[in-house]
């Protein structure tokens, strides 16, 4: 069934005319508000891994690492030939741009990688980087997975965050300068956020900054992070599946369709989610999605915030 927005799977085949695997690589990046360079502890929501919890073989050299991860994927898809390498835990560009090179050289040459995906926080973006993103740009398909997670300033210190949103914008700027393709990340569901708050959260976003992709998480609740003493102090309540299709929609319906859509849900290893539990559940939770679309006969941007500033809150 086609689907009723503008998905990751959708924009590779017709850019490259195939399937495409995003394959994921930790290279073994801090973060900057882990180490002390902005703040101590981490996001609040972010366990002792990071993002790279479902990556096969973390420790390993990234060719290692790279190898494992495709002999993975092709027991389901043994046709695909072509990779984009996804630096995905942590903060990739919180190193020297030296550092950074060499990583990510030791990525892009592998056997048929035609891209990059970055994954990294706005106030890690020095000129010397995006010089050196710039170059990368010029030679493949290049994304900057940019954490935002939340445009208003009470949430990103309630969560630690350590930036603000001016940096967030800052940052996009400087990448598009490049023609660099920005992906932003945001979170549904933390704490004190209302759905009207989601809501403005994708509004200023789209009019704020010029991205040509974006990541919509659930907040998943894991174990042995600081979000949890607020769970458990009956500080943060957990959004419904019900709750977060009808958000997810509302989100989906405001998005310019040129947008691409990466993902509308997240992945969390069972042994260490609390909750929501329903989330593990990732194809229902898809398909609910593609049916209330379906059941409001609407598509991706039939609200499109940058051709009407109507929808305010």
């Amino acid at each position: 069934m086609e689907k009723r927005y503008t998905t990751w799977n959708e924009y590779l085949r017709a850019n490259f005319g195939e399937k495409i695997f995003k394959v994921p690589i930790d290279a073994g990046f801090d973060c900057p508000n882990r180490d002390g360079t902005v703040a101590h502890g981490g996001c609040t929501f972010c366990t002792v891994s990071g993002s790279g919890d479902m990556i096969l073989e973390p420790e390993a050299p990234i060719a290692q690492q790279f190898e494992a991860e495709v002999i993975q994927f092709h027991k389901k898809w043994p046709g695909v030939k072509k990779y984009i390498v996804y630096f995905q835990n942590f903060t990739n560009t919180h190193a020297p741009v030296e550092v950074l090179r060499e990583r990510f050289e030791a990525a892009v040459g592998q056997p048929d990688v035609v891209g990059i995906s970055i994954g990294t926080r706005p106030d890690c973006l020095p000129e010397d980087v995006v010089d050196y993103l710039a170059e990368l740009n010029e030679r493949m398909e290049v994304w900057i997975d940019l954490g935002l997670q939340t445009t208003y300033e009470e949430t990103s210190e309630l969560i630690n965050r350590a930036h603000d949103y001016a940096t967030y914008v800052d940052a996009v700027k400087r990448l598009r300068v490049h023609g660099i393709n920005v992906c932003t990340h945001l979170i549904n569901g933390l704490p004190g956020e209302t759905s009207e708050m989601m809501l403005e959260n994708v509004r200023r976003m789209i009019l704020d900054s010029d991205i040509q992709g974006v990541k919509l998480h659930l907040l998943h609740l894991m174990k042995n992070t600081r979000l949890q003493r607020d769970y458990h102090a009956g500080k943060l309540q957990l959004m419904s599946q019900e709750e977060y299709v009808k958000v997810i929609c509302d989100q989906l319906e405001m998005i310019p369709r040129e947008i691409v859509i990466h993902r509308l849900t997240g992945d969390a290893p069972r042994d260490l989610i609390i909750g929501p539990m329903w989330s593990l559940k990732k194809w229902e939770v898809l398909n609910s999605i593609d049916a209330e679309m379906e059941r409001r006969g609407s598509i991706q941007g039939c609200r499109d915030v940058r051709l009407s500033n109507a929808v305010t809150f």
